[in-house]
């Protein structure tokens, strides 16, 4: 058996001790072994790579100890040490994992928290998770510092607080903002705990994870809009499908108009920019997010240049873009990390938006949207033609 002791900072249990002791080969991170690795025994270190830890416990064939911080199991050593030696050798007495520390330090519940880990992962998913989600914790990566977040973060309306060397000496927890602590430096291991003061606290916890949505391309009428200026259900349809959001996305809605696009992401689990030049518009669209529960983040300005100051965005939609839609698209195929989406109700537009985006590299295709809704008509029903929509899409590979 290979004990794996999560460790906190406070003393060991009588139990995990004991397994300590016995061990001849003890394998962790330098501080712990220097604190608690007993006198006599093979000593490891726990870094990148993992493979030369792994190598020695699969072949020792004494007592063996992982020194671990926190839960070992919660983004630990667990899941590596299952595969390479088997769970059926393991026996994992967790401490308090640093998330569960994080927020209890801030006497905060965290049963509906988003958790999310950084390392060897692309931070803009944890980013993204950050601005859509009320209360999200971050193990950050010194590739990724709690500066790093907090510098995307400015303008949220976010709090923000950064626990650092959990039940080590010199543990710190400070709160501020995005722009405060924009510039701090923090020692690691740190948790970044990411809060919209508006929709967290210790309220009644919402049932977590969220299921999704029961529907998506909610009919036209769901929105507020002006005389009929909505992207149709039926083409919203087509265009969430090729946007593909989820939790960890973000998204931008150029040329948002009522907004329903970038809601319908943002009830998917996406963070949504929803971007229009028209006051109007960006005033329907908060109005829209408000009455469907979800946030949507909204700049005012014209594009492309109200783009140049906004996150890279998974996925961009654009809705027409009018005289600008060439220098629109160049910014979108330019900065999306995975797709971008255009509608045109003009059709000589489609065949340049489409070799311009295959020009970026995208996998892009082009499709038209004409549909016929049923109208009641003298005891029967019609066929209310809407307008036809290009649907011009494209996916890097």
């Amino acid at each position: 058996m290979i004990a794996v002791l999560g460790v906190d900072g406070e003393a060991l249990p009588a139990a995990s001790a004991d397994l300590l002791a016995r061990a001849t080969l003890v394998v962790g991170g330098r501080r712990h072994l220097d604190a608690l690795a007993p006198a006599g025994a093979t000593q490891v270190a726990l870094t990148a790579p993992l493979e030369p830890a792994l190598d020695a416990l699969a072949a020792h064939d004494g007592p063996a100890c992982v020194l671990a911080s926190g839960d070992p199991g919660f983004y630990g050593i667990v899941r590596a040490l299952a595969a390479r030696v088997g769970a059926e050798r393991l026996d994992v007495r967790p401490a308090p994992s640093s998330v569960a520390v994080a927020f209890a330090r801030l006497g905060v519940a965290w049963d509906d928290a988003l958790v999310i880990s950084g390392h060897g992962r692309d931070p803009h998913a944890a980013l993204a998770a950050a601005l859509r989600h009320p209360k999200v914790a971050i193990l950050t990566a010194p590739a990724a510092p709690p500066a790093w977040y907090a510098q995307r973060l400015v303008g949220s309306g976010r709090a923000l607080a950064v626990a650092e060397r959990l039940g080590e000496d010199g543990e710190r927890l400070v709160r501020g903002t995005p722009e405060e602590l924009a510039q701090a430096t923090f020692a690691e291991p740190n948790v970044l705990v990411v809060l919209d003061p508006a929709g967290t606290g210790n309220g009644r916890a919402r049932i977590w994870p969220p299921r999704t949505p029961a529907g998506w391309a909610l009919p036209d009428d769901a929105f507020e809009h002006r005389a009929g200026m909505v992207t149709k259900a039926e083409v919203r349809a087509l265009a969430l499908a090729r946007l593909g959001p989820g939790t960890g996305d973000l998204v931008w809605d150029v040329g948002c108009g009522s907004g329903s696009v970038a809601i319908e992401c943002a009830r998917l689990g996406a963070a949504a920019i929803a971007i229009d030049r028209d006051p109007e518009a960006i005033a329907l669209t908060a109005r829209n997010a408000g009455a469907h529960g979800v946030p949507v983040q909204v700049v005012a300005g014209s594009a492309p240049a109200a783009l140049a100051a906004l996150p890279d965005p998974d996925a961009a939609f654009v809705g027409g873009g009018g005289a600008d839609l060439d220098a629109i698209l160049d910014v979108c195929c330019t900065r999306a990390r995975r797709a971008v989406v255009v509608t045109l109700a003009i059709v000589e537009r489609a065949g340049p938006a489409l070799a311009r985006l295959q020009a970026a590299g995208l996998e892009a295709e082009a499709t038209l949207i004409q549909a016929s809704r049923l109208r009641a008509l003298a005891g029967g029903h019609r066929l209310a033609a809407e307008n036809p929509v290009v649907v011009v899409s494209g996916v890097r590979r």
